[in-house]
């Protein structure tokens, strides 16, 4: 997940060095409505887990390109997405492996820059509402023993974060990868003997492949 993040980080700072010295601009202006679906490769990132894994998930949706000049455009859309991470505890409340499965509807709004007629780089904020969320727990401690399970009550309702990503658009079908950050904590806080804290404590992380496919 790193280096997936760090080959993203370096194609979007070449790309935003290409739209920063360019002399002309050969964007497009067309406006787009579509569908989009892809695969998500989505862990949480918290530092009190001794290890967390990737878990394989998809995202399925709709999208909109309007233009505003040749070379920007406003892209909303409207997504089902899985998210989600197996993760290892150690720490006073837990010891064991629990493994996320988080289901959420998410709209992205997202600013276009067109780097040539079909190269983009895009970017800004998303907010998604949870539809499902599980989680299993094999784990020994003294809060959590043996198995458990945790539904839908036990996670915040609402996530925001940050997408930010490069694609490629054709006429009729585009493909690209983006990355969402996420900023609020999945998990609700809980008190146990006095003590608050958050399970699970960690924020959404997720690299998205993707094709579209226009229809308007």
């Amino acid at each position: 997940m790193k280096k997936l993040k760090t080959i993203l980080a370096i194609v979007l700072l070449t790309s935003i060095s290409q739209v920063t010295f360019a002399q002309t601009s050969t964007g497009t202006s067309s406006q787009k409505f579509g569908i989009k679906g892809g695969v998500n490769f989505s862990n949480l990132y918290t530092e009190d887990v001794e290890d967390n894994n990737v878990l394989t998930g998809f995202n399925i949706g709709v999208f909109a390109k309007l233009p505003i000049t040749p070379t920007f455009a406003i892209q909303p859309e409207l997504s089902y997405t899985t998210k989600g991470a197996e993760l290892v505890y150690n720490n006073a409340f837990i010891s064991g492996t629990s493994t996320f499965k988080l289901n959420y509807l998410e709209a992205p709004i997202l600013l276009v820059v067109n780097l040539n007629e079909n190269f983009n780089i895009h970017g800004g904020p998303y907010f998604a509402y949870l539809i499902d969320g599980k989680a299993t727990n094999d784990s020994e401690g003294t809060i959590f023993d043996g198995e458990d399970t945790l539904d839908n009550d036990d996670f915040n309702k609402f996530d925001t974060g940050i997408s930010v990503g490069i694609g490629y658009d054709s006429n009729k079908i585009g493909f690209g990868i983006r990355y969402n950050y996420g900023l609020q904590k999945v998990g609700k806080e809980r008190n146990f003997n006095g003590t608050d804290y958050t399970f699970p404590d960690g924020k959404n992380s997720a690299i998205n492949l993707y094709l579209s496919y226009s229809i308007l």
